[in-house]
């Protein structure tokens, strides 16, 4: 899969946003998740340009943005960064699609930052107490050690831990394309930071305000995922109350590419149902 480069760049306390918009239409922002990037979301966001002007960017600590060692990278400072850039980029109330780690940044930014959305549609997302799988704990507890493996072993780790992912297999471009951001030094820290600095107080602060969020609100989410399973998806429509929800069978946490077309095709009528 060919993963275009995000041609802008914004800075924000000394962090170094990597971002780009393309297309015509309503404003339309992407946001990925952990351990990924924007780059997961190009192909489905060239496919939505034809309709909407969409955003992609690259959280701080991943992908082509700063990886500063000494910037935190936690979903606190995500949400507030979110809330930042669509300020910068004069957006008042986008339709937002946000996949996993990026689901509660999308969450804090609403709540806790005064950001409104147009709508709001929450991809096989990070938002519900417990999240992480045994392995994201086992880091998290010695995250140190892990960022000092040996390049191959990190490497090995990092691929096995990817796959793991996706239901249906990813082929070689696809992994490539995951683990490219994160296999130099500087990468093979910042994959482990981002790890040791996650916690869900995060969304334990917010899990009960999501009753308050009165966007018209989407849930997507992948029958066979194994690092959030589908159960999360019914307690979070139950939780916001309003909100929809549409199960991807056969796909895992990474729908993007266990099920593009099924995912593209949700998110077309998605957003059709939003034009005004």
């Amino acid at each position: 899969m060919d993963s275009p480069t995000l041609a802008r760049t914004l800075h924000w306390r000394g962090r170094s946003v990597a971002w780009d918009r393309f297309g015509d239409g309503p404003a339309l922002v992407l946001l990925h998740g952990t351990p990924w990037s924007s780059a997961l979301w190009r192909p489905i966001a060239d496919e939505l340009s034809a309709r909407y002007t969409v955003y992609l960017w690259d959280m701080p600590g991943y992908g082509a943005s700063s990886k500063d060692p000494d910037h935190d990278v936690d979903l606190a400072t995500q949400g507030e960064l979110f809330a930042h850039l669509l300020d910068q980029w004069g957006l008042d109330r986008p339709h937002v699609v946000a996949h996993d780690f990026g689901g509660a940044v999308a969450l804090r930014s609403r709540i806790l930052h005064g950001a409104r959305y147009a709508s709001l549609c929450l991809v096989d997302v990070v938002a519900l107490s417990p999240w992480g799988s045994p392995f994201f704990t086992l880091v998290k507890d010695h995250a140190d050690v892990f960022s000092r493996l040996p390049a191959a072993i990190h490497r090995g780790a990092l691929e096995a831990y990817i796959r793991g992912a996706s239901h249906r297999g990813l082929s070689e471009d696809d992994l490539a394309m995951l683990v490219a951001p994160w296999l130099d030094s500087e990468g093979q820290s910042a994959f482990y930071r981002q790890i040791a600095q996650a916690d869900e107080s995060y969304t334990d602060e917010i899990e009960g305000r999501y009753g308050t969020i009165d966007e018209p609100t989407h849930i997507v989410w992948g029958t066979a995922d194994t690092w959030i399973p589908v159960d999360r998806a019914h307690r979070l429509k139950q939780a916001i109350g309003h909100a929809s929800l549409a199960e991807v069978d056969g796909a895992g946490h990474l729908v993007q590419l266990d099920a593009h077309r099924e995912l593209s095709a949700e998110l077309t009528r998605w957003l059709t149902r939003q034009a005004p």
